[in-house]
């Protein structure tokens, strides 16, 4: 049996990329809420209440992610990753809210549509600010798959939501503009609520589904049996292959029957093989082999190649 430490050499990169989403997403709402009081757009206020969503997740997500990468201690033995799956279930409710309070704002303006002051000038600051939105989403996209942060993908998803709603409210208010018909600013503003809305329950779904131990994606666990097997020279079978996902950690654990006379020794170079394998593609894993003796295979089992 074997357990490999956590690498946490990414932690200080991973704290600093944190720690720059929040002064993002304070850049962002600054300016976005500029628009909005040139404009009195409530299509516009709803982008940048969207905006404070940003930042408070964004300073949630610091907090989780400074917790997650802390090293195991006697009281959490496993680690610390699972602190990121709070942070992302948290920025949900956030969503949710921001949206309910966007569609009270709309109800309100629908009630009482006016025309838009300064149109232009306001369209053209919340285009910048979109364009600094979806830069700085593709980048947490591709961070949070190379440290398999959830954090990091929940924060990535919302802004990618965020920067999606924010062109279809430029391309609404262009209309409305142009037609002058002023009550479809509220009726954007409801549009974009909605999607939050779902984005909101997208993100407390998949969270909540890392809380309860997911599994990994059947493609990735089925590389993990594909190395374990080509790598098991020696062995006779592998069986009871199980993987859970937590945060940016992999547990991967399984036993591995070896012939009756095989030294401790021998099978101990075997299990280093496979670790070594494994860890080469799945550099957060954390891997527990159980060895057997032969008379303990399986029909069930997958036979080593």
């Amino acid at each position: 049996m074997s357990v490999n430490e956590m690498p946490e050499e990414s932690a200080p990169l991973v704290k600093r990329v944190a720690m720059a989403s929040v002064a993002v997403a304070i850049v962002v709402l600054g300016i976005k809420y500029a628009a909005y009081l040139l404009t009195g757009s409530v299509a516009l206020l709803s982008d940048a209440l969207e905006s404070i969503v940003n930042v408070v997740a964004g300073l949630i997500a610091l907090w989780a992610i400074t917790v997650a990468y802390k090293p195991a201690d006697d009281d959490h033995p496993f680690g610390h990753s699972k602190a990121e799956y709070f942070s992302a279930v948290v920025e949900g409710v956030l969503i949710t809210l921001a949206a309910v309070l966007i569609l009270y704002e709309a109800w309100n303006a629908f009630l009482d549509p006016r025309a838009l002051d300064m149109p232009a000038t306001g369209l053209a600051l919340n285009a910048v600010a979109t364009v600094l939105n979806l830069l700085w989403a593709s980048y947490l996209m591709r961070l949070s798959a190379r440290h398999r942060s959830p954090a990091f993908a929940a924060d990535g998803r919302h802004l990618l939501a965020d920067v999606f709603t924010s062109v279809g409210v430029l391309a609404g208010l262009i209309v409305a503009t142009w037609t002058e018909t002023p009550v479809l600013d509220p009726v954007i503003a409801a549009l974009v609520a909605l999607n939050i809305l779902r984005e909101g329950f997208k993100v407390i779904s998949s969270s909540l589904s890392g809380l309860m131990d997911q599994a990994m994606e059947p493609d990735e666990e089925a590389r993990v049996r594909e190395i374990v097997s080509s790598h098991a020279d020696g062995a006779i079978e592998v069986h009871d292959l199980r993987t859970r996902l937590s945060g940016r950690m992999i547990f991967i654990e399984f036993h591995l029957v070896v012939p009756g006379r095989m030294t401790v020794a021998d099978s101990h170079v075997i299990c280093d093989r496979i670790e070594d394998a494994l860890l080469a593609e799945f550099a957060t894993a954390r891997i527990h082999i159980h060895v057997e003796p032969e008379d303990e295979a399986r029909s069930t089992g997958v036979p080593v190649l």
